[in-house]
């Protein structure tokens, strides 16, 4: 085994372990839907969404799909299991207006899927299976590193980072990062453009925390606190009062 592919295989590992990071961050949001039997003000759109993600990720890295691209099915297809565990308790505490919702994405997801799945197997093969599903699985993960956008520019207008938190933008940057590399060592466009993406959006993530971090009032961070620790959620995150503001989202992952 050479250089180049040891370095392959270190970097999507690495990758692995902070995108776990990533799928795992909504577990407070959850624990304190599961505490209060209510969905409350969080929304239920991000994590169909990256579900899809995940799905179509963890698709696109099967080896008859392309190659040497396990370890992003090993990632995605965890994610998924994740995500479709997040999807679940929010559909069963969510109230029926927001479960409509996030019913009818999930039924879009399956359904988009399925399409580039079956379309990829029964249509496809060789250079053009791995275009068709490398593009679908791009365009979405882009879309998931683009989420975080909405925050920055909150971030940018209030001039506070009350809900940006630091350990969140930093793993978003480093999940990127490792997936770029890999990518790049992997000489797949389909893995490094959109975690390039991801990448430098996680950077401007971190820069802006070194921004504005003395700004985040102590108030503000007690009032989170008893809030159940909401500035740590992905998703929706509830204001003091009570309006809602788009956090991290990536994943809610990995592209990958």
């Amino acid at each position: 085994m050479g250089a180049v592919s040891i370095l392959h295989t270190v970097f999507g590992i690495f990758g692995d372990a902070t995108g776990l990071f990533l799928f795992l961050a909504p577990t407070i949001t959850f624990k304190r839907i599961l505490t209060n039997k209510s969905t409350e003000q969080f929304s239920g759109i991000p994590y169909p969404m990256t579900l899809l993600n995940c799905l179509l990720s963890a698709w696109y890295g099967l080896p008859f799909v392309s190659k040497n691209n396990t370890l992003v099915t090993v990632i995605n297809g965890t994610g998924a299991g994740i995500e479709a565990i997040y999807v679940l308790i929010f559909i069963i505490y969510a109230p029926k207006k927001e479960k409509a919702k996030v019913l009818g994405l999930v039924t879009f997801v399956l359904a988009a899927f399925s399409t580039v799945a079956l379309v990829s197997v029964f249509a496809l093969h060789g250079k053009s299976r791995r275009y068709f599903c490398g593009f679908a699985a791009a365009i979405f993960s882009v879309i998931m590193y683009g989420s975080p956008l909405s925050i920055m520019r909150t971030v940018i207008k209030t001039k506070s980072v009350e809900f940006m938190p630091f350990f969140l933008s930093l793993f978003v940057f480093l999940c990127g990062t490792s997936w770029f590399i890999f990518g790049l060592l992997g000489n797949d466009p389909f893995v490094y453009v959109c975690n390039g993406f991801g990448s430098v959006l996680g950077a401007l993530q971190l820069i802006l925390y070194a921004i504005y971090r003395k700004n985040k009032g102590q108030k503000d961070e007690k009032a989170a606190a008893k809030d159940g620790g909401s500035t740590m959620e992905m998703g929706l995150v509830k204001r003091p009062d009570k309006a809602t503001v788009t956090a991290i989202q990536p994943p809610e992952n990995t592209r990958v």
